[in-house]
């Protein structure tokens, strides 16, 4: 791969075929990072991204704007009218790329992300605006800006330069959380578990609403999901809320340039303590809150009018997030989220009566099971919920939960990565659970899904795991894939490990009523 200003990379894939364009773009930017944090350097190339972003989009309006006989493509109030960033000389991308090679090229960069923050004040105190720490050799920000340089600008095609450079900053943020390993799942929710969530909850109209965002990747496969069905960007309203002020901003970058307006609450902060959206009520809640948070504060929170269906444990915030979306959906509002399974039976405290009690008000939908090593930075278990307060179910349906086993769905793309893929899984599941939600055609498949009552899961306990009511597939062959079967079998017994466990503190509790200790 030849790009301009003489980086040569030649770059092949696993099987020695030619890699696609933004896996030829990571591997020239990674081979450039050497020995930098990989949690330093993504702040270093997505804003050299955003910034050639932004840049070719006020060039494309410029260029209409000299064919107009009396426009003049130097007046700031011709692009603010089409919601174009305006870019001052300094920080527009030619300037920056004849200058790659200069010295003071860091300073450059720096100077034009602050004069762009002052003429657009949505940017304000967003951008990066440390290219010229002597940490950072003015060597890789030159072939950098050389490297993101070589990402077309297309200028016939109105989607064309967004597409492009949406979908290298998406590609971009997945494989820097990979590079990060566990730290990058504070802001990097896996695509295809995106999907997933989207193509079930179906957001076409309305307030979508994250309050633990991340970078944005369910707002982004919102409007993916959107555009893919003929609606309109225009019907949705984007609210987001994100603890991390660092995610935050990387957010508001990944949202601006695929020009999603958007509210984020004005500044980062913490859903539980301080709500920047406390009087939303949104239509869809999408959301992959942080696993098994036992440091959330739940004590200081005790009164807090969400906890309609109990006060959640104060050492794990599971139940607190799953009330909180619950508080925020709208009187026919939808959620789906991701969840560690030990939320689907805890017994910890208060958790299993507030699953009783959500349970009761018929506001449980769906339980997915997932396969495992889908997330780059985590080995626990998980799960999708999905929540509806208008269920829209034919009469036999309600009170019953759809559960799916989707654990041996996915095929491995490495030892510990795999991905659920468009048609076999992703399609397959939405199939499942629409005809179960429409009562057409549906049928219960041993081993995969099941329709349970409001008795059959009283009847265990108000314990929400799938592998419980689907049973096990019957097979003339075992054909299981050894990884899948490990993993599957470690599930089940993880599960069968706590109920020993559950039944031993139980059964030590009532001798001690009788007098014995042991």
């Amino acid at each position: 791969m030849k790009i301009e200003g003489g980086l040569d990379i030649m770059v092949k894939n696993n099987n020695g075929g030619e890699l696609g364009f933004e896996e030829k773009l990571w591997a020239a930017a990674d081979k450039l990072r050497n020995n930098m944090d990989p949690a330093v350097y993504k702040h270093v190339v997505l804003g050299l991204i955003f910034l050639k972003y932004i840049s070719d989009s006020f060039e494309k309006k410029y260029k209409e704007l000299e064919e107009i006989k009396y426009a003049d493509p130097e007046d700031k109030d011709e692009y603010i009218a089409d919601n174009i960033f305006w870019v001052p000389k300094e920080a527009r991308w030619d300037q920056i790329k004849d200058n790659a090679k200069q010295p003071e090229i860091g300073q450059m960069i720096d100077q034009a992300m602050v004069a762009i923050e002052k003429e657009n004040k949505e940017l304000k105190g967003i951008l990066n605006k440390d290219y010229s720490r002597p940490t950072l050799s003015n060597r890789i920000i030159g072939e950098l800006i050389d490297l993101v340089s070589s990402i077309p600008n297309m200028a016939d095609d109105e989607r064309t330069e967004q597409d492009i450079l949406g979908r290298v900053y998406e590609y971009f943020l997945g494989k820097f959380a990979s590079a990060e390993g566990k730290g990058g799942g504070q802001f990097y929710t896996p695509t295809c578990i995106v999907k997933l969530l989207v193509e079930i909850i179906e957001p076409y109209k309305g307030r979508i609403f994250d309050p633990c965002c991340g970078s944005g990747g369910m707002f982004v496969q919102s409007e993916k999901f959107i555009d893919n069905h003929q609606g309109r960007l225009k019907d949705i309203s984007v609210y987001g809320q994100e603890s991390n002020p660092t995610t935050w901003r990387l957010c508001k970058m990944n949202l601006a340039i695929r020009c999603i307006e958007n509210n984020l609450g004005g500044k980062s902060a913490d859903s539980f303590h301080e709500d920047l959206h406390k009087d939303l009520r949104a239509d869809y809640i999408l959301a992959n809150p942080p696993f098994n948070d036992s440091d959330w504060g739940g004590n200081r929170l005790t009164d807090d009018v969400r906890w309609k269906y109990g006060v959640p444990y104060d050492g794990n915030a599971n139940y607190a997030w799953i009330q909180h979306f619950i508080h925020h959906l709208g009187p026919l509002g939808k959620a789906g989220f991701v969840l560690a399974n030990g939320s689907l039976s805890t017994n910890q405290s208060n958790e299993k009566e507030i699953r009783k009690n959500i349970l009761k008000a018929d506001l449980v939908d769906c339980i997915v099971a997932l396969p495992t090593k889908l997330f780059y930075n985590v080995r626990i278990p998980c799960s999708l919920w999905f929540i509806d307060k208008n269920k829209e179910k034919p009469r036999n349906r309600e009170n019953e939960v759809l559960f799916i086993d989707a654990r041996s769905k996915g095929k491995l793309l490495s030892r510990k990565l795999r991905v659920l893929r468009d048609k076999e899984d992703i399609s397959d599941i939405k199939s499942i659970y629409y005809s179960w939600k429409k009562g057409e055609n549906y049928k219960d498949i041993k081993g995969y899904c099941k329709s349970a009552t409001l008795d059959e899961i009283e009847e265990h306990e108000y314990i929400l795991t799938p592998g419980r009511y689907v049973g096990i597939k019957e097979k003339e062959e075992d054909d299981e894939p050894f990884d899948e079967k490990m993993g599957r079998l470690t599930d089940d017994l993880a599960e069968q490990f706590l109920k020993s466990s559950k039944l031993e503190e139980e059964i030590r509790e009532n001798l001690r009523g009788i007098g014995y200790e042991f």
